[in-house]
């Protein structure tokens, strides 16, 4: 059983008090044996990833990037033997996108290479390991290159988001072809730093909610008593956050995502459901 947490939020310089913000309300490592952790964010211009040690104790505040950062996104899943932590750990990331799949698809080998087979070969040759996930991303990349828009800051939320639900259709629809009736686990989670998409395809839930400002914040040392005139005051009363979620403690203050419905949300940190197509 994997797990994802993804964040967007409106100040980079504070993202780190808004995971702490989550503490005892979402768990990161539901498999004992998950072997394969990692995190990506962002600083400036840079997309980057962290592998976290299999036997770490992960807590959010692991999560938080040592630098600015608008967006994070963390995975942790189970490799079986053999297969490379280096090339298989989530998320992906391809120039500035970032890309979690929760759980594999079952029966998913045949599918591979005519799946692959509908990627450039330029998005090919991106493929370095063995998930399932990996193939799923390319497709998304593909859709994101033939609409013009991979590298466009302006990219609107709602169109990513559209991109992102066709990829799920897409490998549906080549479930279906192959026999498999049974809704398959495609929980897709992507971002690029300015817009956050969600999808939830399956029995496994995903949820998100909303974190507005506050003036207190135990993990920058804010609280009732600190002067008005600090700017650290104003700074997280303005702050707001969308958080995504795969496994929550309790589901107060939670939205579960219905089946088939992707969410999707931009640098206004405005939340948008778009229905199954």
């Amino acid at each position: 059983m994997s797990a994802i947490l993804a964040a967007l939020s409106s100040d980079p310089n504070l993202l780190r008090c808004e995971l702490h913000r989550l503490t005892q309300q979402v768990v990161l490592r539901p498999d004992a044996h998950t072997n394969a952790l990692g995190v990506g964010s962002y600083a400036q211009e840079e997309v980057l990833l962290r592998r976290l040690a299999p036997g770490t104790d992960v807590t959010l505040d692991d999560l938080g990037p040592p630098h600015e950062s608008e967006a994070v996104l963390f995975h942790a899943g189970r490799l079986p033997p053999g297969r490379s932590p280096e090339e298989n750990t989530q998320p992906f990331r391809a120039r500035h996108w970032l890309f979690a799949h929760q759980e594999p698809l079952p029966d998913f080998a045949p599918l591979r290479a005519p799946l692959l087979a509908r990627v450039p070969e330029h998005l090919q040759r991106q493929v370095r390991g063995a998930t399932d996930s990996e193939v799923l991303f390319a497709l998304f990349l593909t859709r994101l290159r033939d609409s013009g828009r991979t590298d466009d800051p302006r990219l609107e939320p709602a169109v990513a988001g559209r991109l992102l639900r066709d990829t799920v259709r897409e490998v549906e629809a080549a479930l279906v072809e192959a026999g498999q009736v049974r809704t398959p686990p495609l929980n897709l989670v992507a971002t690029n730093g300015g817009v956050l998409l969600a999808t939830r395809c399956g029995e496994s839930p995903m949820y998100y909610t909303r974190l507005e400002g506050s003036a207190e914040c135990a993990h920058c040392g804010v609280d009732a008593n600190t002067p008005e005139t600090q700017p650290a005051v104003g700074a997280h009363r303005r702050r707001r956050t969308v958080v995504v979620a795969s496994h929550v403690t309790r589901t107060q203050g939670w939205v579960e995502l219905s089946q088939g419905t992707t969410l999707v949300v931009g640098t206004d940190l405005q939340v948008q459901h778009l229905p199954p197509a």
